[in-house]
């Protein structure tokens, strides 16, 4: 058996087995190669742990009438692959069966003694959990691109009342040149150029099939091109008329007014049971949206222009009809 092959047993050995409660003996090092019909006297098993110190290995010393050995500080404490573990368990695009895969080796990161403790009992709706772990393949990929500069040509799919997914557009390439990948409501989304529209234009990652890596240059990003406004622009109230609004909200709503717009939000009590928040927002339907979700604890008193507003938006529901949709295929119909 090589050197080197004897020092990596002896680091496997180690890294899984020891920590500050729970250190080994020369004589047990030597006990655990002699299962790998490996002999190696003290002096030999002293220089190997002395090389693997010396590679970055943290082999903390304890000395007594028999030195012991335990490996001191690693990758991660037990509290960060907690937090690790529960963000895994309860990300919607990570499928059940990954989960598990990422979770176990999440676990090899902690000391042996430790290892108890990452048994969690945190409560995960698996009804949301996601089926298509093609999604980590299209996330990597998609980083790929933006690092060499290249497009990416993809199909994209809705589901139909049925639940298919069906290809939009009857099935159309889309070819887009990626800028940055945004994370919002726990789903990935690329932002790209995308060459039919001639625009900057958002896609769920979760929704793309037939990812490939073209060989044609990407379009260089605009230098006025900011992800950050651009993820407002899109998720939150705005692509409206700037305006600052006044809602009579229940009190129960105030932790939903600071989440939303901080803890400097000017409010001010009204009564026992309400108070008044003054806020500055776009009149956009995600504005209206966010207030009618209240279902009726909030209601937006200044100025008339919004309250006229929030009350078109509720007529056109009873004055929408459904529209045509456009011709689309079957996923199932189409050659990958």
């Amino acid at each position: 058996m090589a050197l080197t092959n004897r020092t990596l047993i002896i680091f496997k050995y180690l890294w899984e087995t020891t920590d500050e409660s729970h250190p080994v003996s020369l004589a047990d090092i030597s006990a655990f190669l002699k299962q790998h019909e490996i002999t190696a006297d003290p002096r030999t098993l002293r220089k190997d742990i002395e090389q693997l110190s010396e590679f970055g290995v943290d082999i903390v010393k304890d000395r007594r009438v028999q030195n012991l050995y335990h490996v001191a500080s690693r990758h991660f404490e037990a509290p960060e692959v907690k937090l690790l573990i529960d963000a895994v368990q309860s990300a919607r695009f990570i499928t059940p069966r990954k989960s598990k895969a990422l979770v176990k080796r999440l676990s090899s990161f902690v000391a042996p003694g430790d290892t108890a403790l990452l048994n969690r009992h945190l409560y995960i709706d698996s009804r949301s959990k996601a089926t298509n772990e093609s999604i980590y393949l299209n996330v990597d990929r998609i980083q790929t691109a933006i690092t060499e500069r290249k497009k990416i040509s993809f199909c994209y799919f809705d589901y139909s009342p049925s639940k298919e997914r069906v290809l939009r557009r009857g099935g159309q390439v889309y070819s887009v040149s990626p800028f940055a990948m945004l994370w919002n409501n726990d789903t990935y989304y690329l932002v790209g150029f995308h060459d039919h529209r001639q625009q900057i234009s958002k896609f769920r990652v979760d929704r793309i099939v037939q990812m490939e890596i073209t060989d044609e240059i990407a379009v260089k990003k605009p230098k006025t091109f900011d992800v950050s406004e651009f993820f407002t622009q899109e998720f939150s109230m705005l692509n409206g008329k700037e305006c600052t609004v006044t809602l009579l909200c229940e009190n129960i709503l105030m932790n939903s007014i600071i989440d939303r717009f901080g803890e400097d939000v000017p409010v001010q009590t009204v009564d026992a049971d309400h108070f008044c928040a003054q806020v500055t927002v776009d009149l956009s339907s995600n504005f209206y949206g966010w207030v009618f979700a209240s279902a009726g604890k909030m209601r937006i008193t200044a100025p008339q222009e919004a309250v006229e507003g929030f009350h078109r938006m509720l007529e056109s529901f009873s004055e929408r009809q459904p529209a045509d949709e456009t011709p689309s295929i079957s996923i199932g119909q189409v050659k990958k």
